[in-house]
């Protein structure tokens, strides 16, 4: 192939890849100034984040008694220039569609601060929640040596941790960076939680790998989940445009103390009721009474 040839190739190739046709829906046009936000960095705030949550067994720094309170103030400090900059970057993202002017984007990045502290002041509550997630694992399986164990090796700790700090910053309504967050938690650990759902206390996923949990669930205090539970959706009503309405309620609610063993489904709005055991490989799809046994019936 001549080198003429080719050229003409590689312009008309470009041509095509930048026609307003194939870009529709799909090019997000930046305005100077203010990037997407990036998943790069929202990685170093969650490695920020499990640092400050569980010291002493993520990071690279040595931490004791002595120096606890220094070594989290750093952090936190760098937490909070890094998370406002992409809390901003996310608000910049839903008004790309205008023109943002100087004073707007001032507005923005002083909401962008006001968000991020509040955050910040949510950690104590948010480090006493994971610490009920690390014992329900802990005493949940026999294999588990010690505390510690739990939170170095085991992926729903890492996966709850992602889980609920995006839920927190979805309801502050910060937008974008909660699905960025799980997702990053689905890749690093097969466990895929929508930042919406509300998950209790004492919660625990053994193994974890496969499960899901959609956005509008609803799970209480003291539930186990096994490895491939799905917490789906059953079917999704449709606009007049044929469309899925956004937004309802279409995830079970989970009741305390309930245990959903491995391959199980539960679809639609339903509620598993307080106590109950769903056996593994079960479909369900109608509400269960309270303490109630389901298992799949052998012959």
């Amino acid at each position: 192939m001549s080198a003429l040839n080719f050229a003409h190739r590689l312009t008309k190739t470009i041509e095509e890849l930048s026609e307003a046709d194939s870009l529709k829906d799909i090019f997000h046009q930046h305005q100077d100034g203010n990037p997407i936000p990036s998943n790069q960095v929202l990685e170093e705030i969650i490695g920020l984040l499990r640092e400050i949550i569980f010291p002493g067994y993520y990071g690279e720094s040595t931490v004791h008694s002595q120096t606890i309170k220094f070594q989290i103030g750093v952090n936190v400090e760098k937490l909070y220039h890094l998370l406002t900059k992409q809390v901003q970057a996310g608000l910049c993202f839903v008004q790309s569609q205008h023109e943002l002017c100087p004073q707007q984007c001032q507005k923005l990045r002083e909401k962008a601060e006001d968000l991020t502290t509040q955050f910040i002041q949510r950690l104590p509550e948010l480090r006493r929640v994971l610490t009920t997630d690390m014992v329900a694992t802990y005493n949940g399986d026999p294999a588990a040596k010690t505390y510690g164990e739990v939170i170095l090796c085991y992926p729903v700790i890492k996966a709850l941790i992602n889980h609920r700090v995006a839920h927190e910053l979805l309801m502050l309504g910060v937008p974008l960076i909660p699905r960025m967050i799980a997702e990053m938690a689905h890749a690093e650990t097969g466990i895929d939680i929508h930042p919406g759902a509300v998950i209790g206390e004492f919660f625990t996923i053994d193994h974890g790998t496969g499960v899901v949990i959609g956005e509008t669930c609803i799970i209480g205090k003291n539930v186990k989940l096994y490895q491939g539970v799905t917490l789906g959706a059953r079917s999704f009503p449709l606009d007049e445009e044929g469309n899925p309405i956004k937004g309802i309620p279409r995830h079970p609610v989970v009741g305390d103390n309930v245990i959903i063993y491995s391959n199980a489904t539960a679809l639609g709005r339903i509620t598993i009721g307080e106590g109950s055991v769903v056996g593994a490989n079960i479909w369900i799809t109608e509400d269960i009474p309270t303490y109630t046994k389901i298992f799949k019936k052998t012959k």
